[in-house]
């Protein structure tokens, strides 16, 4: 009798954990938030999505190798090409390049892909009822809404009265940005704090391999783990002494 009830047991215990779609590009917000979830207790279920950035296959690539040292339950790479062909980005539109890094001013830059990420929310829920999942998780965090309009605490707040009305009625699904009001500095030192294998990660907006260093997302990204005293784990062309690490 005891082996059936531990593995009744077992199956009730494995159907009370709660699941999280994870939206996973690769990048280093988006792997912590992917840790982050762990910790909180989520099995989760990642979402990569290839859109026509300049970057993607090297995204892909960091991105499953988040998934596998995540041991996710589920990796689904979603591929559209619509936010390409729509264009208005440097980040899909070859014809526009993407500028160096201006860390203190307030314009939006070309780097914004218009309204990407309600594009990616949508999937990401759909992926997250069909999967009875609790929550969808994105690493949003303040330094991107200074530029990025859906990056706003307000827009998150906005989309999740969305999905509340356009879901099934016993469908609960929360959006988790749990860094829209941080800074890089501080995802970086929660993600120190959490393991995340930051040497399989990408951030560069213009190069699969290495990293620029000089364009915003580079700026930042050096910037975050200079201010926690820690070498950032991954090659740059070039690491400008203003941006650069300490090491």
């Amino acid at each position: 009798m005891t082996a059936p009830t531990d593995a009744a047991t077992t199956d009730e215990s494995t159907s009370d954990r709660k699941r999280a779609v994870v939206l996973l590009s690769g990048g280093m917000d988006s792997a912590t938030a992917a840790y982050e979830a762990r910790a909180r207790g989520y099995d989760i279920y990642a979402l990569h999505t290839s859109y026509g950035q300049r970057t993607e296959t090297r995204e892909l690539e960091c991105a499953r190798q988040l998934a596998q040292a995540l041991e996710v339950e589920d990796f689904l790479r979603i591929e559209t090409g619509h936010l390409a062909a729509i264009g208005g980005s440097s980040l899909t539109d070859d014809e526009l390049p993407v500028g160096d890094a201006e860390t203190e001013s307030d314009d939006i830059p070309n780097t914004y892909v218009p309204f990407r990420n309600a594009n990616l929310l949508s999937m990401a829920v759909s992926y997250a009822e069909a999967n009875d999942c609790e929550a969808v998780f994105i690493g949003a965090h303040s330094e991107d809404f200074s530029g990025y309009p859906d990056c706003r605490p307000a827009f998150f707040e906005a989309f999740e009265t969305v999905v509340d009305v356009g879901t099934k009625p016993e469908t609960d699904v929360s959006i988790e940005a749990p860094f829209v009001e941080w800074s890089k500095t501080d995802i970086a030192r929660r993600g120190l704090e959490l393991e995340v294998p930051y040497e399989h990660t990408w951030s560069c907006y213009r190069e699969d391999e290495p990293a620029c260093g000089t364009c915003d997302s580079c700026a930042f990204r050096l910037e975050a783990f200079r201010n926690n005293d820690v070498r950032d784990p991954i090659a740059y062309a070039e690491r400008p002494s203003e941006f650069g690490d300490r090491s």
